[in-house]
């Protein structure tokens, strides 16, 4: 773990806002981030307003310089962690690429995530506002998160329940803004597709592709074009 001051946060906000953050530090597992807190605490830094988590940065306009500490959270992996006749769980770490995500499930012929393709960030935020598109949100594929407390420092499963979706909507949006760090979440993904077509433009692109037998792929593309096009 390396502590840098005075960094430079252009590269990390897709507005490529030049502000810099006062400290700066990365963090790949719940122990680093921990390491993390501790350096943040001998700098003087309190977690609750002084103390910003980065995720991909797509939805975040800084107006100046960060005076606190930037942490950039990356926590990698994806991994089915069990699995019955109608579905695969799927969990992945807070800092994978969303859209990546959700090409690895249609690798894997996977379906509940193909309307939210190309969606900008991080697996992460996805439950934070519940994001959603063309029909469908994350509470409609959620799990359980695994999330850090950051003043008990200890590691909370949230189900479904707890996370209290509505639109756009979750504890980590209000209750308990400020108060977790997202580790991991995990994903109930359909074995056999339930297509969701009847939202937005879908139907008309995909009569523009000229699909004949429907797939998550098509569904994919289809918002993929619309998004472009945008």
């Amino acid at each position: 773990m390396k502590i840098e001051e005075n960094f430079s946060l252009k590269t990390l906000n897709t507005f490529r806002i030049s502000a810099i953050a006062r400290y700066f530090s990365d963090f790949n597992t719940s122990s680093e981030l921990e390491e993390c807190l501790s350096s943040a605490a001998k700098f003087g830094v309190n977690h609750k307003d002084q103390m910003l988590i980065l995720g991909g940065g797509s939805n975040l306009l800084f107006t100046g310089d960060y005076p606190g500490f930037v942490l950039k959270n990356l926590i990698k992996g994806i991994e089915v962690v069990k699995e019955d006749d109608q579905y695969v769980y799927l969990k992945a770490g807070a800092g994978e690429n969303w859209h990546q995500f959700v090409l690895y499930c249609l690798a894997h012929e996977l379906a509940g995530v193909e309307n939210l393709s190309l969606i900008p960030g991080n697996v992460g935020a996805s439950p934070m506002q519940n994001i959603g598109a063309y029909g469908v949100e994350i509470k409609d594929v959620f799990h359980e998160l695994e999330a850090f407390h950051l003043h008990d420092k200890s590691v909370v499963i949230f189900s479904a329940a707890d996370c209290q979706f509505s639109y756009r909507e979750s504890v980590f949006k209000n209750k308990h803004k400020g108060e977790f760090v997202i580790l991991s979440v995990t994903f109930r993904l359909n074995k056999i597709p339930d297509f969701k077509v009847s939202y937005g433009a879908i139907e008309q692109e995909l009569e523009k592709m000229n699909i004949k037998e429907l797939t998550i792929h098509d569904i994919s593309r289809a918002v993929i074009n619309i998004r472009s096009s945008k």
